[in-house]
């Protein structure tokens, strides 16, 4: 399975079980009381392996500092306000689907159900499904899986520019109600799933344990506790075929006064 690079900017284009009744915002700020509003205005991507993985996600605001546009090449999604609330958003490709956070073999945070939060409220341990097609049988094979997800201290830096797009306020509005079936089951996905710090480790494994795959992510940050630069090594392990690892560098770029 090649390893896909996942762009984080998911949840600004589409914008189970425990959880409580505070909205993101609220989530937010509780466990990053001092965190300062900084809005991403750029990530280079580097690929250690392959040039053609190479990529640059753009951001750009209006005059009230609100996204009007995410590009990573010949992709863009074009963000239309009406009223002050996001109306629309008009995309060119797939590459803003939720699952686009992290360096992953797999579709964690687009089929995952949350087993465990840890005292943060962050998602620590997952449930998750994948199917495939089986050539033996002709037919799609379901298997379930896990994910184990380890934070920094940090504030999550995606936080301020995914709010700048009208997603924080789409998530905040939704309703957890588990007795009906949910009209957008992506943004209570996204909602369930969106964490306040900052990811640093996700670990994939079998129903019985067994490890298949590791991102992990070491990040350099500013004073404000944001990543300035990063490297996310992800490491796909295969007992036939061998392991593969692929390794991306990242660079970040803020607005200078937001």
């Amino acid at each position: 399975m090649k390893l896909k690079f996942l762009s984080i900017f998911a949840l600004a284009a589409i914008l189970c079980t425990a959880c409580d009744d505070d909205s993101t915002t609220d989530e937010f700020m509780d466990q990053n009381p001092n965190a300062v509003a900084r809005l991403i205005t750029n990530i280079d991507v580097v690929s250690a392996q392959d040039v053609n993985e190479n990529s640059n996600i753009e951001i750009t605001y209006d005059s009230d500092n609100r996204v009007t546009n995410i590009s990573e090449g010949i992709d863009a999604a074009l963000l239309a306000y009406e009223d002050g609330d996001l109306a629309n958003i008009a995309s060119d490709g797939d590459n803003f689907a939720i699952e686009e956070l992290y360096e992953s073999p797999y579709d964690a945070f687009e089929t995952g159900e949350v087993i465990n939060y840890n005292n943060d409220g962050n998602p620590i341990a997952l449930r998750f499904f994948e199917t495939e097609y089986d050539w033996d049988t002709n037919s799609d094979i379901t298997t379930e899986y896990r994910a184990d997800i380890e934070y920094d201290d940090k504030p999550n830096p995606y936080f301020y520019t995914i709010q700048a797009a009208g997603g924080i306020e789409i998530m905040d509005n939704v309703e957890l109600n588990f007795s009906a079936n949910p009209s957008a089951p992506q943004i209570v996905q996204a909602r369930l799933l969106f964490p306040s710090k900052n990811i640093k480790k996700i670990t994939y494994k079998d129903i019985n344990g067994n490890l298949l795959a590791e991102v992990v992510a070491d990040f350099a940050y500013n004073s404000d506790n944001y990543p300035t630069s990063g490297t996310v090594t992800a490491t796909e392990y295969d007992d036939e075929d061998g392991n593969e690892t692929s390794i991306y560098s990242l660079t970040y770029t803020y607005m200078a006064d937001n």
